[in-house]
């Protein structure tokens, strides 16, 4: 990446901040190449303080840092953006984002989140970390289970029963991906790409 610091006197990039799950516009900060090189070394991004004359990681003393997840260079070479994962509020007055503006996760990157969350923390009462342990035969071997009674679902009249054992088939489907090391928004990528052909 071949960033024009110079481009402007203070040697300072404009670097706007997206949710990478949400794609909401969290803020914008300026970086030098000293903030740009620690937010690439640490994972969590720094800024250069225009107001304080120095770098500064955000969340340094609320806590709510950005998580790096990639950089992206304009056009111009003299803009960055820059998608990461809030680990809390981005503004320094509490709200979401710089513009009191919400950025509420959909429902799928909530449950994503919750199975991820039993997989690393496991808990003996939980269905996900209960599965889990058994490896993906037994994952596998549940989504088989949960298509073939959608299938049979579909061909009943029973729309509620239908809708049910959609959610079971959706539910485990997201399991078997994330035992796979990947996310809903991978198959949506794939799908974008069967798309354009």
């Amino acid at each position: 990446m071949n960033i024009d610091f110079s481009k402007s006197n203070d040697g300072l990039v404009p670097a706007i901040i997206q949710d990478n799950t949400t794609k909401t516009v969290l803020m914008l900060g300026y970086m030098n190449q000293k903030a740009f090189d620690l937010t690439n070394s640490t994972g969590n991004v720094h800024f250069f303080s225009r107001s304080k004359e120095r770098i500064w990681m955000k969340g340094e003393t609320s806590g709510n840092i950005l998580n790096l997840c990639s950089i992206a260079l304009d056009c111009d070479s003299d803009a960055l953006l820059v998608k990461v994962n809030p680990s809390g509020p981005t503004c320094h007055k509490g709200d979401d984002t710089c513009w009191e503006e919400s950025n509420e996760k959909d429902f799928i990157s909530i449950l994503e989140e919750l199975i991820q969350d039993r997989i690393k923390n496991p808990n003996s009462k939980s269905y996900v970390s209960k599965l889990f342990n058994k490896g993906i035969d037994k994952i596998a071997q549940k989504v088989g289970e949960e298509a073939t009674e959608l299938v049979i679902a579909s061909k009943n009249s029973n729309n509620k029963h239908f809708i049910e054992e959609s959610a079971d088939l959706f539910f485990h489907f997201l399991l078997i991906l994330q035992k796979k090391g990947f996310k809903i928004s991978d198959v949506i990528k794939e799908l974008e790409i069967r798309n354009k052909k």
